[in-house]
């Protein structure tokens, strides 16, 4: 019988709560008797983390362990897990005790009724509202505007999917928070579930305002993606036009100026605006052309891995790289 459950958890220094969590975890899986496996990725931790998580290797076969050579984000943590994952359903969480593993059978039960990802809703929130409620609300409100992916809380780690659909996405940078998007585009079918928002217990939050700014930056990503991204001459081509265009109706109005009111063009501010909006237009279209040769550069090339593993420990040896470099 093969694995019917991963449960994947990204760790920097979080030695203080790991422990206690794979008990909380342990505890679930043997009250649902559910086959599972826990899949810690310890990013780059400066403190006792790998060294209790190799602990818990040593005592359960359950517990898997990757290591990687530097602290590399979230993201690439939690698709080393995903690529190393062999359940049915992948489980996503955060390791600082504030996601409740008691939140993971409700999860599987949504999936079991034929949905490919449920998202938590973490309600009420047990942050600090001006540093991470505040930015968090306005995050998802721009990200539902935009994307028109209708979820409240687009950044709660916990999450549960079925296994092709994620594995089936590349992540890269920061945008962990944007799957429920990627698979959006994809047709499956989400929906939403409110989960149980724990105090912190240990350490303190990673995550900033200046989050936000980041959402934001990589919402342009998104979008740009998911509207141009086999077509990059639309965004830009029509951009230059509507620059070109406008640029050569105010020299068309210039010509009008010298040969029926005799304004001298030389003394027309109006003949700088039009040749500065043409060569802007211009400029424009060239990069689209450029961006259509490196759009197709991208989709007939094998994409890199974006993070270095050192070790792993109970995960079955793999032939190739394709997955991320390992230390040499």
């Amino acid at each position: 019988m093969g694995v019917y459950l991963s449960i994947i958890i990204p760790v920097f220094n979080e030695a203080d709560s790991v422990v206690q969590l794979y008990t909380e975890l342990k505890d679930v899986i043997v009250r649902q008797q559910y086959t599972a496996e826990i899949i810690f990725v310890n990013d780059g931790s400066r403190d006792q983390s790998i060294e209790k998580l190799k602990k818990l290797a040593a005592s359960d076969t359950g517990v898997k362990v990757i290591s990687f050579k530097r602290n590399y984000g979230q993201t690439p943590a939690m698709s080393a897990g995903i690529q190393h994952a062999s359940g049915r359903i992948i489980i996503t969480m955060d390791a600082d005790l504030q996601n409740d593993p008691n939140d993971i059978p409700a999860m599987v039960s949504k999936i079991e009724e034929g949905y490919e990802l449920v998202s938590g809703w973490r309600k009420p929130r047990k942050d600090n509202f001006l540093r991470r409620v505040l930015p968090s609300i306005i995050a998802n409100y721009l990200i539902r505007i935009v994307t028109g992916v209708k979820l409240h809380d687009f950044g709660c780690t916990l999450k549960a999917y079925r296994s092709d659909v994620i594995k089936g996405i590349k992540l890269y940078g920061e945008m962990h928070r944007f799957i429920p998007v990627y698979a959006a585009w994809t047709g499956a079918s989400i929906t939403e579930i409110k989960t149980n928002h724990r105090e912190r217990l240990y350490g303190s939050s990673h995550y900033g305002f200046i989050r936000t700014i980041k959402v934001v930056l990589d919402l342009l990503t998104v979008k740009f993606l998911g509207d141009f991204s086999t077509r990059p001459i639309h965004l830009f081509g029509g951009s230059g036009f509507l620059f070109m265009t406008s640029g050569s109706c105010i020299g068309i109005y210039v010509l009008y100026e010298k040969f029926r009111l005799h304004i001298f063009a030389y003394r027309n501010p109006l003949l700088l605006l039009a040749v500065f909006l043409f060569l802007i237009g211009f400029e424009l279209v060239l990069i689209g052309l450029i961006a259509e040769l490196v759009i197709r550069l991208y989709h007939e090339s094998v994409s890199n891995p974006v993070y270095t593993i050192k070790e792993e420990i109970n995960l079955p040896p793999t032939p190739s790289l394709h997955n991320g470099e390992r230390e040499k």
